[in-house]
């Protein structure tokens, strides 16, 4: 039978339920069935349609809210052109949408199939900012692949993706259990995966997973959409770049062309190095500092710079450009001057107004290959000099009158006057250095002066009044020049002294030198006196004194094969003390003492009497030292 309900009582229960938001029995709806007198299952049956009522119209409402907040943030994230800012502003509004614990954006680069967490919020553990998730690992994996929502109530219990140690371990020290993910999608180009989870088991309703989807949409519209004004504001900023760099290389190639063009105008006009680091300096807008071969500068300053030195080293090695900064922050520019092996100088540029480009280095480079063609050409004048002030040496030294006197007369025509010479200096010089040795000695000695190669030496004759300082001025620029090892000798000279006997006596000194253990530094011939006069050339007296002192010794050795003199020199320097002598030689005393009873057959036994003693200690010195400089 049916019911028949009054309709303002209808009226009172619908107004009554769309007004409230309780869904129990005990609220206005009830009260007013209650009052309507009617059968309590008529009662019921409309109490559970209004609650019915009430829960979709609820559903409806908070459906509506959520659509609102998701076109408002839309439509905020639309005017947001930075990515950094867009990715922070969307897991904010996802966050504050879904109401989860944790929301993060896991980024997906297609070259290496990973995904890296880019923004989070709500996070607490340090591990996990920019984890990296690795190709088909863990629950973000599997929304790329499959390109639609994934979720779990529990994530140590999933068994859908592979499970992978270091994301378990960065999710179980953030405490998450329940996550959704869902794609962010810009046609079929995965953008990332946003994420929303909770600390507590949860099982995410269609209505969560749907609205969470619906805002990754929107999302990825507008992300991809910054992206893509991000890459066309960068491409902008590139093209302006490329076309300022373009216009800069032009205008770079112009100041090149113009420089070569000088350059050339240089070499054709016989002009030296020192114009091309000036036409290089005006065309970069620079300083520019020409180095010599011993790296100076050409107002003969010592380059104390050990970074400079060894940036010419390198760019000798490689032949370009070799960059450095000052303790002021500028740039520096070294580049070496080559011809072959052959280091001729060097350019330092120190930066002005124009940055050194690629164009800029090639510039230098070949500014120092024409220095290097005008250094060759200067050589080349500068030999031809030196070829004909060596023969003048060569005649000077000669000891024929016949030579030495026209000589003198043609050294006055060019200049050289050598009755004014009062030192003469005499260089012990490897082969291969002697061109350079005479070079820096010619720079020492100076135009007054003479210098060229004679018997293997390199010879300087100078108007210095002293010959100590003229020789350790003439060893130190020649040391700079070849590295050291040089040894240089001294001999004071003039009118009243013969050049050539002069000569002769400082090569004595050479000679004997290496065998006193000096075979780098400066000296005069004066100070080993001594040992000139008794090596000196045509002394025989030296060898027959030694003959008649320490001769059966010699000849007893020269015929057996034995060691008396070593074994006599070594008794004599340890104090003729048998058993220091028997250490010394690392023999058995008793061999010693085998060995001097010899010596005393030969010599006498009275050798080791003190005269005697003290002419066979002369003798035998100057025996070792004659066979060390190849005195017979």
């Amino acid at each position: 039978m049916t019911q028949l309900v009054p309709v303002d009582l209808v009226v009172e229960v619908l107004s009554a339920a769309l007004g409230e938001t309780a869904d129990g029995r005990d609220d206005k709806v009830s009260r007013l069935l209650a009052e309507a007198d009617l059968p309590e299952d008529v009662a019921d049956r409309i109490g559970g349609e209004v609650n019915r009522l009430k829960t979709t119209a609820a559903r409806w409402r908070r459906r509506g809210r959520e659509l609102a907040a998701l076109y408002s943030t839309a439509h905020e994230l639309a005017q947001l052109r930075d990515v950094d800012e867009l990715l922070e502003r969307l897991v904010q509004r996802a966050h504050d949408l879904i109401g989860t614990d944790v929301t993060y954006l896991s980024e997906f680069h297609v070259a290496s199939g990973e995904l890296r967490v880019r923004t989070t919020l709500g996070t607490v553990a340090p591990s996990f900012p920019n984890l990296r998730v690795p190709p088909g690992m863990g629950l973000a994996s599997m929304v790329v692949t499959t390109r639609s929502p994934q979720w779990t109530s529990r994530y140590d219990a999933m068994t859908q993706a592979p499970h992978d140690s270091g994301i378990d371990a960065a999710v179980e020290a953030e405490g998450l259990v329940s996550l959704l993910g869902v794609p962010l999608l810009a046609g079929d180009e995965v953008l990332g995966v946003l994420f929303a989870a909770n600390r507590i088991p949860h099982t995410f309703t269609h209505e969560e997973i749907s609205l969470l989807s619906a805002f990754a949409d929107h999302a990825a519209v507008v992300l991809q959409t910054a992206r893509l004004l991000a890459d066309t504001r960068r491409s902008d900023a590139e093209t302006r770049t490329a076309y300022g760099e373009l216009s800069r290389h032009v205008e770079a190639m112009e100041r090149a062309s113009r420089v070569h063009e000088d350059l050339t105008g240089l070499v054709l006009q016989g002009g030296d190095a020192t114009d091309v680091a000036d036409a290089l300096g005006r065309a970069l807008r620079c300083t520019v500092t020409m180095l010599d071969a011993e790296l100076r500068t050409t107002d003969d300053r010592p380059l104390d710079e050990s970074a400079v030195r060894e940036a010419v080293t390198r760019s000798r090695r490689s032949g370009r450009c070799v960059f450095l900064t000052g303790d002021d922050g500028r740039s520096r520019v070294v580049v070496a001057v080559v011809a072959g092996s052959t280091l001729l100088g060097a350019l330092v540029l120190d930066q002005g107004a124009l940055a050194f480009g690629p164009v800029e280095q090639r510039t230098a480079e070949r500014a120092a290959q024409i220095t290097a063609l005008l250094l060759l050409k200067q050589d080349a004048v500068v030999e031809a000099e030196q070829r004909l002030r060596g023969d003048l040496l060569t005649d000077l030294l000669s000891g024929d009158p016949a030579r030495s006197q026209p000589a003198v007369a043609r050294a006055a025509a060019r200049g050289v006057h050598v009755e004014r010479m009062r030192s003469v200096v005499l260089l012990a010089v490897d082969t291969d250095h002697r061109r350079a040795a005479v070079r820096a000695a010619g720079r020492v000695a100076g135009p007054d002066g003479l210098v060229g190669e004679h018997a293997n030496r390199v010879v300087a004759l100078t108007p210095e009044p002293d010959p100590a300082a003229a020789a350790r001025a003439v060893h130190a620029a020649v040391s700079r020049a070849v590295g050291g090892g040089v040894l240089a000798v001294g001999a004071a000279t003039g009118p009243a002294t013969g050049l050539h006997e002069r000569c002769e006596a400082a090569e004595s000194c050479l000679r004997v030198l290496p065998a006193l253990g000096l075979r780098d530094g400066a000296v005069t011939s004066d100070e080993y006196l001594p040992y000139t006069a008794l090596f000196g050339p045509g002394e025989q007296r030296v060898q027959a004194f030694v003959d008649a002192t320490i001769g059966p010794v010699l000849e007893w050795d020269a015929e057996r094969g034995s060691a008396l003199l070593p074994t006599l020199a070594a008794y004599l320097d340890n104090r003729c003390s048998p058993v220091a002598t028997a250490r010394a030689l690392h023999l058995h005393k008793n061999t010693v003492l085998q060995r001097l009873d010899r010596v005393s057959e030969l010599l006498g036994a009275r050798w080791q009497e003190p005269d005697h003693l003290f002419r066979i200690g002369i003798a035998v010195r100057l025996r070792l030292l004659g066979t060390t400089i190849g005195t017979p």
